[in-house]
């Protein structure tokens, strides 16, 4: 009996060390951290997360999830209470998502800052300030789910209508002119053999006719610059417009002077001349005439002794 006794009491004495030495541990363990409380609203599902789940602020672990209840105010409005380290940087523009561990399905509260509005979001257990909680990439998911479902739900009937007989056939159709199209692209290198094997040629001729044109430019110019050197010695002082230009004058004046000189002098040369020739013609007809002087004229009608000739 006594050794049983013995027995007893040692089993009691480790039970009682051992529970000692638990409670302990969890004494020196125990997060004497004050933290921060914070308070998330959303009325989007929450699947997976739960209490004393983490708070990670941009992948660093920050606080936990200390509970989550329905909003007695606000019919269908999930709150979700957080605690977090004093010196997380918590502003007006810090939201909240649902992030999820890998592939397990639980899930933590991931904060995050957009930087629209930096000043110091305080809070206190008396007050709690809220954190706006923005849908997760699952949540978008879930949401537009019945969009992309219908977007491809109209997609796929329009592939069904692509691929009616009446389009398959306007396809093949399609790829049989292209392959008839790539057979003449075939042919059109053969066309232009002959042409492409003169290039060559043409290009030495081309090279030849471009000197040409440049001799004849150069040739040009030369002209140009002896017209532009006869032009200046036409037109320089004393040259040989101004020559002629005073030629022309002179000869003006001298055309002036035989207008206002010879031309009387002629009429008078003229009227000599008719006498003499008359002169000429008395004393062909009639030599005696120098002797004797000039017959006398016939008279006139009305004159005395005219007598009418008879007919």
């Amino acid at each position: 009996m006594e050794n049983k006794s013995h027995a007893l009491m040692a089993g009691i004495f480790t039970l009682a060390l051992l529970v000692a030495g638990i409670l302990l541990a969890m004494w020196f363990n125990r997060d004497r951290v004050e933290r921060v409380p914070y308070e998330m609203a959303t009325k989007l599902s929450v699947p997976g997360l739960n209490s004393q789940a983490d708070v990670r602020y941009r992948g660093l672990d920050v606080g936990k999830v200390d509970e989550i209840i329905f909003d007695p105010i606000v019919p269908g409005q999930i709150l979700v209470h957080i605690s977090v380290r004093p010196g997380t940087p918590i502003t007006r523009s810090t939201y909240g998502v649902l992030g999820y561990q890998g592939v397990t399905g639980i899930a933590f509260v991931q904060l995050d800052d957009d930087g629209s509005d930096p000043a110091k979001l305080s809070s206190s257990k008396e007050q709690l300030a809220r954190i706006e909680m923005r849908p997760s990439l699952f949540d978008n998911l879930q949401t537009r789910g019945l969009v992309i479902l219908k977007q491809t739900e109209e997609l796929t009937q329009r592939l069904n209508n692509l691929m009616t007989p009446a389009n398959q056939a306007v396809m093949l159709g399609a790829f049989s002119d292209i392959s008839k199209a790539a057979v003449a692209l075939e042919a059109i290198p053969a066309k232009l053999e002959p042409t492409l094997s003169r290039l060559p040629e043409l290009t030495t001729q081309t090279s030849r006719t471009l000197a040409s044109i440049q001799s004849l430019a150069i040739d040009t110019g030369k002209l140009t610059s002896n017209l532009d050197g006869m032009s200046t010695r036409l037109q320089a002082p004393n040259g040989t417009l101004d020559r002629l230009t005073l030629a022309a004058d002179q000869l003006g004046s001298a055309a002036g002077r035989i207008e206002r000189e010879i031309v009387p002098l002629g009429g008078d040369v003229r009227s000599t001349l008719h006498t003499v020739n008359r002169t000429l013609d008395t004393f062909n007809s009639r030599p005696q005439s120098i002797l004797f002087g000039a017959a006398p004229e016939a008279p006139g009608p009305g004159e005395s002794g005219f007598v009418v000739p008879a007919h």
